[in-house]
């Protein structure tokens, strides 16, 4: 294998609360210092501390939005890790590891799942070795990986004696320390690292002292004992391009905060709860150009009954209003979105996916919702649901949200995942300055003094576009009157047969007109090579797998066109359609047991897809995969449904 430069992927794991993601995101952090691009991928079990987590990141000389089934580098803290991931390091590769547990047997490992224990048990004894993890250790050392011991506790050791601190208070440089192996083995300059440690640890100049003279003792430690380097090599790569690094969930809590979203629900579920946690930390806010500082305010509820009926109450009032939930979350709030479609009220629902049914796979992804988004409540009432393909598109989708959902005056649900809310990326700076704030059609206060004056406020007026003009409850000299029974232009309840006929054709026309009104380019993106007769239908989080797999078909002589659905309703089905009829070979990929995307696009188009790629066990579709099953489709080798399953 030829030597890598600036393409690495490394995998880091460890019980839960044993510092993982800290390690992670401080890697991180320094190579995004040194002009590197970043993804990470974050899997975690449903509990605090104990069960095994791990997380990749990806680093490369240009944007990657997805994870890879193969490790260049892994990093352990304990012997799980090792059991766990050592065979999907690849020849060359290499494993950090702790050289006081390599007797440690498998039986030992505590919190292992019993298939998975089965599975590497069947497996160490086909290579007729035994079960610790140094024999599983030789194996891959067989396999041309190559051993990296890090003597954790010595080293510690050796650190409190320099610094004259207890042992017990510098165990936490352990992560760092790890970290630190990595970019030593790797070629990577400790000042980035430094760099990094000072971002993380702001304003504690002790901790980072500490830190930065564990980083030093174990370059030091790599240089002695491994001479003869590494096939991966990391390089700074200069660049004045101002980056952020960021998770989706930190990228829709920016999204609202740049809408003007002032109100925020939640009820704590995974994996949604992040976003509104990192809105609270944010509450006060600095504006751009101005001295005065902007806020929202975001309340968590005793359920999400409240909290969808707590937004719909903000929105009532003309503040910008949202909640964020997952599945089992969303299931509660049907009655609320039913009330907010009959009163016509601009609510923003931001629906994290998440393995299913009930409870599911609480920290898990899954695609499982886009049939629960589109009919969620009981009888037909309009509402727009959206799916954003990467966090650059979730930002600005939110914003869109809040834009469609004042226009049209109706719910937006926005459709995510677990795979992208605990994704993180580096981006350059999200621009913003030509973002508009659109109100729709929002009455001023000499607005409804005139509309009153010659009674003529109707709060429902019907119109040819289903659009009447708003009155934020409180705006002098408006009244309106609500109920979530069926009612007239001005609200009073009503069962008369030709009101509600014209009362349901006023709200359902509103779907006419947003699919008149938006433009083609946000309702869905063509990817690839336009002119390929392979076409891949998809949404969401599958979005930057699929990019990356295609380049690599490109380079076999396979040309790919992805058709990426981003409105998901109202469907776009024409224009869909004309990119799926014209094509030799549909293939849909999605992260559901079903292919949902798929069943809705045949049931407005008539069009049925040749194959279907799906992935249900509670993992994100990774390149490699999606790799290796198209071109297994291409070759005619695939049955009709390819059903992905790599994850641990």
């Amino acid at each position: 294998m030829k030597r890598k430069i600036n393409r690495v992927n490394w995998l880091i794991g460890g019980a839960q609360g044993s510092g993982v993601d800290s390690a992670a995101n401080m890697f991180a952090r320094a190579c995004a210092s040194g002009g590197l691009h970043v993804y990470g991928q974050r899997e975690y079990y449903s509990n605090i501390m104990g069960e095994h987590s791990y997380y990749q990141v990806r680093i490369a000389d240009r944007p990657t939005a997805a994870s890879s089934d193969q490790t260049d580098l892994l990093v352990t803290f304990d012997a799980e890790t090792v059991f766990l991931h050592a065979q999907n390091v690849v020849p060359q590769g290499g494993v950090i590891y702790d050289p006081k547990l390599v007797e440690t047997p498998l039986d030992r490992i505590p919190a292992m799942e019993n298939r998975v224990r089965e599975d590497i048990k069947k497996y160490l004894a086909e290579q007729s070795v035994g079960e610790t993890m140094g024999d599983l250790l030789s194996i891959a050392s067989n396999r041309g990986v190559r051993l990296f011991a890090v003597p954790y506790d010595d080293l510690i050791q050796k650190l409190s004696e320099k610094l004259g601190e207890p042992v017990s208070k510098l165990k936490k440089a352990a992560n760092t320390m790890a970290v630190a192996a990595s970019c030593a083995l790797l070629g990577y300059g400790v000042e980035w690292l430094e760099k990094a440690l000072t971002d993380v640890f702001k304003g504690k100049k002790k901790v980072v002292d500490i830190n930065v003279r564990a980083s030093e003792l174990v370059y030091e430690h790599m240089a002695h004992s491994y001479e003869d380097g590494f096939f991966c090599e990391l390089k700074p790569i200069p660049t004045k391009e101002k980056r952020v690094i960021l998770t989706g969930n930190q990228a829709v809590a920016l999204g609202k905060i740049i809408a003007g979203c002032s109100f925020q629900t939640y009820y704590p579920i995974s994996p949604a709860t992040d976003e509104s946690t990192y809105l609270e930390a944010h509450a006060i806010f600095s504006v751009h150009g101005e001295s005065k500082q902007g806020a929202i305010l975001v309340v968590q509820c005793e359920d999400e009954i409240s909290a969808i009926n707590m937004a719909t109450g903000a929105a009532l009032t003309g503040a910008r209003a949202s909640t964020a939930t997952s599945g089992p979350g969303f299931s509660l709030m049907v009655e609320g979105l039913g009330l907010a479609a009959i009163d016509e009220i601009p609510l923003v629902v931001t629906l994290y996916q998440r393995g299913s049914p009930s409870t599911g796979l609480p920290t898990r992804t899954e695609q499982g919702d886009l049939r629960f988004a589109l009919h969620a409540g009981h009888g037909e009432a309009p509402r727009i649901v959206v799916a954003s393909g990467d966090l650059e598109e979730a930002f600005h989708d939110t914003i869109r949200a809040f834009n469609w959902a004042e226009k049209y005056q109706m719910p937006v649900i926005h459709l995510l995942d677990k795979a992208i809310a605990s994704s993180s990326q580096t981006y350059p700076a999200f621009q913003t300055r030509s973002l508009v704030i659109e109100r729709g059609q929002l009455l001023s206060e000499s607005d409804v003094e005139s509309l009153s004056g010659n009674g003529s406020l109707r709060t429902f007026q019907f119109s040819e576009t289903g659009i009447s003009p708003r009155v934020a409850l409180g705006t002098r000299g408006g009244v309106s009157w609500r109920t979530s029974d069926e009612h007239d232009e001005w609200g009073h309840i009503t069962e008369d047969p030709v009101t509600r006929v014209k009362m349901m054709d006023k709200r359902m026309a509103k779907l006419e007109t947003l699919a008149r009104e938006i433009p083609v380019e946000e309702k869905l993106n063509v990817l690839g090579d336009p002119k390929a007769k392979t076409v891949v239908l998809s949404w969401g989080s599958t979005k930057g797998a699929i990019l990356e797999a295609i380049d690599l078909l490109k380079t076999e002589g396979i040309s790919v066109k992805f058709i990426q659905a981003r409105l998901i309703w109202p469907l776009p089905a024409e224009e869909i359609a004309k990119h799926l009829l014209s094509a030799q070979r549909v293939i849909a990929i999605e992260n559901n047991y079903s292919g949902q995307l798929a069943g809705l696009v045949r049931q407005y188009t008539g069009v049925n897809v040749h194959h279907l790629i799906v992935k249900y066990n509670g993992r994100p579709m990774s390149v490699d995969e999606i790799h290796g099953a198209i071109q297994q489709i291409v070759s005619g080798e695939a049955p009709a449904k390819v059903v992905l399953t790599h994850g641990t």
